[in-house]
């Protein structure tokens, strides 16, 4: 069965994007929707954006080339029909949610994924605020089970640019909650201003792209609360607006941090592996470690979600 490339829908989405973002500018700027722009801030996110498309089209071939590679062990050939795309695109989002932790949850793929929660606000810029190096993490290759499973990556691509397309719009503080069916089953502004919340209870939570069904059922989902308002960021806050130190600083960091253990390799391949916060001297500052030193201060909140039970 032959598959011709689909139209690249990020790149046709681009003015749709422009045009979202100078609205919302607009409105929060005049009071007409809720939310926060800093000029240095927005312009950063917007460079880092650029930049992502210029390296991402730098490295498209080799990426296509590496599911191309996996296509000929394919154990069937899915047609391309309108059911086997929607099952593509769900099944495309369930490996998005495991991409996704593991970007939070493994230091070597957090290295890149760290510059799209480097703003300390939250509005439709922080979605273009992305990394410039994520293929060359090899995170790419957990979507390869669906290439073995029949899908072809052009399907795939054009799955993950729709996915993408949807993700655009939740990030951005003008939307409150949407109806209550909508949040139980999409991913929603509300659910995404938790992922990229700072607060103890939010670190870790609410990694889908378009289902929150996936953090309802693998135990991550957290809902906003109003009495605990989101602080968007990371844990140790960038202070500069420089593309250069928001696309690398973490890889900087752990570089530095490998030097420091001298020649041990295990060491470094300790803090690959594990959590963005983890020491090998066992001196632990993990989102784990955050959440329980929050429990301690707060022991009437211990237990909630997010947030682990009191210790003994």
């Amino acid at each position: 069965m032959d598959f011709t490339p689909f139209p690249d829908v990020t790149a046709l989405a681009a003015p749709v994007f422009v045009a979202s973002v100078a609205w919302e500018w607009w409105a929060v700027k005049t009071g007409r929707a809720k939310g926060r722009y800093e000029t240095k801030d927005a312009l950063a996110s917007m460079a880092m954006g650029l930049g992502n498309v210029v390296v991402n089209t730098a490295t498209a071939t080799i990426a296509l080339w590496m599911m191309m590679l996996a296509w000929p062990f394919r154990i069937m050939t899915i047609p391309m029909t309108w059911w086997s795309f929607a099952l593509c695109f769900v099944a495309y989002d369930f490996i998005y949610y495991w991409k996704h932790r593991f970007a939070h949850r493994m230091r070597w793929f957090w290295m890149e994924h760290v510059t799209h929660h480097s703003s300390r606000h939250y509005n439709l810029t922080t979605a273009l605020r992305q990394p410039w190096f994520g293929p060359f993490t090899g995170l790419i290759l957990v979507g390869l089970p669906l290439v073995w499973l029949g899908f072809h990556p052009y399907v795939l691509a054009l799955a993950g640019g729709l996915n993408l397309i949807y993700q655009f719009w939740i990030h951005t503080e003008a939307v409150d909650k949407m109806p209550r069916w909508f949040e139980a089953v999409m991913n929603t502004p509300s659910h995404h201003r938790v992922h990229h919340a700072t607060n103890p209870r939010y670190l870790d939570t609410n990694y889908a792209g378009v289902f929150i069904i996936w953090d309802k059922m693998f135990g991550t989902f957290v809902p906003e609360r109003e009495d605990d308002k989101p602080s968007y960021g990371i844990v140790k806050q960038l202070t500069t607006h420089n593309p250069i130190t928001i696309a690398f600083h973490e890889f900087g960091g752990f570089l530095t941090d490998c030097a420091r253990d001298g020649l041990r390799p295990w060491r470094w391949l300790g803090r690959a592996v594990n959590a963005p916060g983890w020491s090998p001297d066992g001196h632990h500052n993990r989102s784990a470690e955050l959440k329980q030193a929050y429990v301690a201060a707060h022991p009437g909140q211990a237990g909630q979600p997010g947030l682990p039970p009191a210790r003994d």
